[in-house]
């Protein structure tokens, strides 16, 4: 089976640099710790591996031809992330406020991916990319999944661990409030691409 080292490269920078997952996994970090945001760190972990697998088996082709149903989803998922960005703005450490916002639990980061803009661009762009015509699909969607596998838990964790660590530095309630607010500010600029893609498509 045909493998592109290239890929190696794609799927570390896609998966270290900042995005909705890496942005909100390193607020958890900062407001409930490490042990309580383990379980988002697996959602995420294994959530967007079943949403890439389901790409690469067809569901890419589908919302080809139902452009509507894409569409749908990317509002959602914009809407979503709204959300997600208000409820990190407002989250106060938690020994000053017990109605800080609970991390997300497996299934609630699972399903987050679903919704992901950075997920689906990331998933879409290397099973276009990497995949050799002729070659055996099945294997070449499970080759790509398994090396976005291998980089999630390491990429996802290092931003959970840095988060984590930053609870010392901003031990101080409005230096932490602040961080909070920046994280939102930029959890909502990271959905700045789909926003661009549907203004063209409402000029066009």
């Amino acid at each position: 089976m045909p493998f592109h080292p290239e890929l190696i490269l794609f799927v570390f920078v896609a998966s270290f640099t900042p995005g909705p997952n890496n942005l909100m996994i390193m607020a958890s970090g900062l407001n409930h710790g490490v042990r309580a945001s383990v379980p988002h760190l697996l959602g995420i972990s294994f959530g967007a591996p079943a949403l890439f697998l389901a790409i690469g088996f067809g569901l890419g082709y589908l919302f080809e031809r139902f452009e509507w149903l894409h569409l749908t989803i990317q509002i959602a998922g914009v809407t979503y992330l709204v959300y997600l960005a208000f409820l990190i703005a407002k989250t106060r450490p938690a020994s000053i406020s017990a109605k800080s916002a609970p991390p997300l639990t497996f299934f609630q980061a699972a399903l987050f991916q679903w919704v992901n803009p950075k997920a689906w661009i990331m998933g879409t762009s290397a099973l276009a990319t990497y995949s050799v015509v002729g070659a055996e699909p099945v294997w070449q969607v499970i080759a790509i999944v398994m090396v976005f596998f291998a980089f999630t838990i390491p990429a996802v964790g290092a931003w959970l661990v840095f988060g984590a660590a930053l609870q010392r530095l901003l031990s101080d309630a409005k230096y932490h409030l602040v961080f909070n607010r920046t994280m939102a500010v930029l959890l909502i600029l990271s959905v700045f691409p789909v926003l661009q893609e549907w203004f063209y498509r409402l000029v066009g």
